[in-house]
């Protein structure tokens, strides 16, 4: 067991039972306090400490009258269906929730129809992804309870989000060579901001799991994490360029990624400080932006689908196929693109041979 580092994680309690054992918990102010079994240091102990805080500040709810959305929400919340999702998962549910339930969650289930769904949907409009996960929201309660017999039927049914193209007709836009090299002179090796930027550049992590990735992730130097998103396991390099900033610092104890008094941060928090570099830089682009920089230029090094579903945590091809096949074409167009050159047609296609033949001899 190692001494526990100063300062304290936020949260993060240890005592002496009277067996002579140190024991860790986490108690939030007079809340519950949670144990946690597993080593310090380990990646399970980070992990158990993260879900531990994932809790810290539960919905507020008064007992639900039976057959309300609220109701049915609770019942959700305690079931195998509900635990099977991941910690992101739940979390990103329960904050949409939060404020459906404060305008229809006294609502008798018989009232959360298709009707009601839509206008859910359409008020959302605005926010695309708001509107995406509220859809994924309403869509994972009813499927379960429908298969439980608590709902007839299931009023998502039939209902997509809407597509709007995004401005730059792709989402989040790639970060380009100008615009990287902009922000490393910005924050050179020794920043915390530059730590966080090569974290997201050289690893591919998306935020989440940039912000727990810690030393007890790698293993010769190797990190290999969990994702947060997907549950996948990931192991990646740490490559020349990372080492270095890491080697520069600041990093904190239980995560290279720390707050000035060297805690872990939370993935919000660390998406308003890279924001805020960014913008010192003059630059208004974000950390995906910089995922997905990482995964194109793996593709257009030569990445297999598999690989690049080894590095960011993919599955099922999809994904990684849009990285490749854009790297295919643009290797096939530069190679091509000599065909369409009308001087290049005329001195690269030989000649017709015209063979004369001999005249028949005759007998």
């Amino acid at each position: 067991m190692e001494a526990m580092p100063r300062p304290r994680p936020p949260h993060l309690h240890r005592e002496t039972n009277r067996h002579g054992k140190t024991v860790w918990y986490v108690r939030v102010d007079k809340g519950p306090r949670v144990r946690i079994k597993a080593d310090f240091g380990s990646p399970e102990f980070h992990h158990a400490y993260q879900a531990a805080l994932s809790d810290e500040r539960p919905m507020q709810v008064e007992k639900a009258a039976r057959g309300t959305l609220e109701w049915l929400w609770l019942l959700y919340r305690q079931s195998i269906t509900w635990r099977d999702l991941s910690m992101a998962t739940r979390k990103q549910r329960e904050n949409i929730m939060l404020h459906v339930l404060k305008s229809a969650g006294r609502e008798p289930l018989s009232r959360i129809d298709r009707k009601a769904i839509l206008k859910g949907r359409d008020r959302r409009v605005d926010t695309p992804s708001q509107a995406k996960n509220f859809l994924s929201t309403m869509r994972g309660l009813f499927t379960w309870a429908v298969e439980g017999d608590l709902v007839r039927t299931d009023p998502t049914k039939g209902i997509t989000a809407k597509k709007t193209k995004a401005a730059n007709g792709g989402g989040f836009p790639v970060w380009n060579d100008e615009e990287i090299g902009t922000f490393e002179r910005r924050w050179p090796r020794g920043t915390r901001e530059r730590v966080m930027f090569d974290m997201f550049l050289y690893t591919g992590l998306r935020r989440g799991d940039a912000a727990v990735v810690g030393k007890q992730h790698v293993r010769n130097g190797v990190i290999s994490i969990q994702t947060e998103k997907t549950g996948m396991w990931v192991t990646i390099p740490i490559l020349p360029e990372l080492q270095a900033t890491l080697d520069a610092g600041p990093t904190g104890d239980l995560a290279f990624i720390a707050a000035s008094s060297g805690n872990p941060l939370t993935k919000e928090s660390l998406g308003n400080l890279f924001r805020d570099a960014c913008r010192a830089a003059g630059i208004n682009k974000s950390a995906h932006g910089l995922r997905k920089a990482a995964a194109t230029n793996a593709a257009n090094h030569g990445a297999t689908v598999a690989e690049l579903e080894a590095i960011f945590g993919w599955a099922g091809g999809q994904m990684a196929s849009l990285y490749t096949r854009s790297a295919n074409r643009r290797a096939l167009s530069a190679g091509a693109m000599n065909k369409l050159s009308r001087t290049e047609a005329e001195t690269s296609i030989p000649a017709p041979s015209h063979k004369v033949r001999a005249p028949e001899r005759k007998a």
